[in-house]
């Protein structure tokens, strides 16, 4: 079986409503199937049908009583749940966040993966402003990041480099670059609304899209 495969069976599995109440009720401890009847409400011959397909897709074990030989108590495999995400990857040599103008996202994605990762990082923008949206600059000092203001806004072409990994950040950059990124994150433009809270948004999805990618990443 594939890692593909077994992931499939483990999502399949818990596609059914009563499957994961079995298993949200083993995350907090060992139950004998009859215990697991009586505490969902459910017959003893389904118990044993949706306990026979958590077993088929390897989701928990079955251990004898030390006590009552006749009993078997259900638990969860303590790895199933730390294997379902997708395979790691193999870090890049630098992560180039692009945007339009290099003036707020893109600026903000590069000074959160600075602290999240120990990948290099730079920015570049496809039609580069003057300078760094002054919203950005203060949104990133409100989560305690520092947009240096000798980083001006630059071009891709001035700044992409052999082994980079580019990283669109908004949709006006990817459609230009015309599949010329590795992936793209659609991000909303902060700046067509202009408000603080507006970039705080764009800062926090960016923050969360870059701690889930960045965990993928195998350790350098």
């Amino acid at each position: 079986m594939t890692d593909l495969e077994r992931r499939t069976g483990i999502f399949a599995a818990l596609a059914d409503q009563s499957r994961l109440r079995i298993v949200d009720l083993l995350t907090t401890g060992d139950l004998s199937s009859s215990e697991i009847g009586a505490t969902l409400g459910l017959r003893s011959n389904l118990v044993a049908h949706h306990l026979g397909v958590l077993e088929s897709a390897q989701i928990i074990t079955r251990s004898r009583s030390e006590f009552d030989r006749r009993r078997n108590y259900i638990g969860l495999r303590p790895e199933v749940f730390d294997t379902l995400a997708p395979a790691s990857i193999v870090p890049p040599q630098r992560v180039l966040f692009v945007c339009t103008a290099n003036s707020a996202r893109s600026q903000l994605a590069e000074a959160i993966w600075r602290e999240t990762s120990a990948v290099d990082v730079a920015s570049a923008g496809t039609r580069p402003a003057n300078a760094v949206n002054p919203e950005a600059t203060a949104s990133a000092a409100r989560h305690g990041l520092t947009i240096a203001s000798d980083h001006p806004p630059q071009h891709i072409d001035d700044v992409r480099a052999d082994g980079d990994l580019v990283i669109t950040v908004c949709d006006d950059a990817h459609e230009r670059l015309r599949d010329g990124d590795d992936l793209h994150w659609s991000i909303r433009d902060p700046a067509r609304i202009g408000t603080a809270a507006a970039f705080d948004a764009a800062f926090d999805t960016l923050f969360r899209r870059i701690r889930s990618f960045s965990s993928r990443l195998l350790p350098i």
